[in-house]
């Protein structure tokens, strides 16, 4: 079974190797042992109770149950911004007009922002390749709003996640070549590196201090403004089901948007349900329902090969999959397998996404290489 779970202390060299197969513009996932090694230790002292609101966050890798295969990684920061400044651009409408000549125009101002500082953010989705089917993009990131749904009093109100943004044929920014590069004078990738490793010092020394007219920038870097790197267009549909929206902020460096909303119209809290497990074969105690409901009309054929996305409800070994079948009588059946591999037995609390949603979920989510970067 494919499992989304809390990182542990021996996953470190696992993750040193799938990051190598990361490219520019993932700035939290990285192929540094010690930055990874100190996020796992960070994760630990989040869920130990240990970590300041500043410093709390998780990480999560997801584990093939049979094989101990790491195949990838998303996390989520708890409250952005609160030590190191959250810095991203707020897209706004500046108008010019002159009655006496009858022109008037409108242009787009990238303003510097820290609206979004306190915010929680999902942040390091990476997939490997390996694992690019079957709707595990979907499974991964939306196994982060599983735990938000599980311990919604550890999050605050809303939430973001940077997307990452346009890249062209060479693999570089047109806007950061437009923008960023005369102001910072480093390239992309070292400006990437030390804003991901908490030195962002020099985003603050460096940055334009002023408004950027989007209007005088190259065509190219006009065209990134808020647009969605190819690889990462899955997962912003995949986040936009969820109920984050576009809401005129994009980031610093490439320009990438940055989706927002209350974590409370997040569609995983306001959908799933809590649910007991008992062990057997789905869709074989009584008639199938639709999650959330107990003896809904329906039959194990009608079901055929629908998943739903299963957690348990441990803080510290947290673990969520998708596993056939919905909720039925009030249960949600698993076999004993799934059981062991979601650590949980017969009459324990899973949560479980509904059905419909959970197949929405894999029909849009064949994932990107990450949904989200800076945090």
């Amino acid at each position: 079974m494919i499992v989304v779970r809390v990182v542990q202390t021996g996953d470190v060299d696992a993750l040193v190797a799938l990051a190598q197969e990361t490219g520019p513009g993932l700035t939290t996932f990285k192929p540094d042992r010690d930055a990874l090694a100190a996020r796992i230790e960070r994760t630990r002292r989040t869920l130990a109770g240990e970590a300041s609101a500043a410093e709390a966050g998780y990480f999560f890798v997801m584990e093939d149950t049979a094989t101990g295969d790491v195949a990838g990684v998303c996390g989520i920061e708890t409250a952005v911004g609160l030590t190191q400044p959250f810095y991203n651009y707020r897209v706004s409408t500046v108008v010019h007009a002159s009655q006496d000549l009858g022109i008037w125009t409108r242009m787009r101002a990238l303003n510097i922002s820290h609206d979004l500082t306190g915010y929680a953010e999902v942040c390091s989705l990476f997939l490997s390749p390996r694992y690019r089917t079957g709707g595990m993009g979907g499974l991964l990131s939306r196994s982060r709003f599983m735990f938000i749904a599980q311990f919604r009093d550890l999050f605050p109100e809303r939430i973001c996640a940077e997307l990452r943004g346009h890249f062209d044929a060479e693999g570089t920014s047109p806007f950061w070549r437009a923008v960023g590069s005369h102001f910072y004078q480093i390239d992309f990738n070292a400006a990437d590196y030390l804003s991901a490793h908490g030195r962002k010092s020099f985003l603050a020394e460096l940055m334009p201090r002023y408004p950027v007219y989007v209007e005088l920038l190259p065509d190219e870097a006009q065209a990134c403004v808020g647009l969605t790197h190819s690889d990462t267009v899955p997962a912003r549909r995949m986040l936009e089901g969820e109920g984050l929206r576009y809401e005129n902020h994009v980031d610093i460096f490439d320009a990438g948007p940055v989706l927002e909303c209350h974590i409370a119209d997040l569609r995983t809290v306001r959908e799933s349900v809590l649910v007991p497990v008992r062990i057997g074969t789905a869709g074989t105690a009584g008639t199938a329902g639709t999650a959330g409901t107990a003896g809904t009309a329906g039959t194990a054929a009608e079901q055929g090969n629908v998943r739903s996305l299963v957690s348990n409800t441990s803080l510290t070994d947290f673990r969520v999959g998708f596993a056939p079948g919905v909720v039925q009588d009030g249960a949600f059946t698993l076999s004993a397998q799934e059981a062991a591999a979601l650590d949980v037995k017969a009459g324990d609390l899973v949560r479980v996404l509904d059905a419909t949603h959970a197949s929405q979920t894999a029909r849009s989510s064949q994932t990107s290489r990450t949904a989200a970067k800076q945090g």
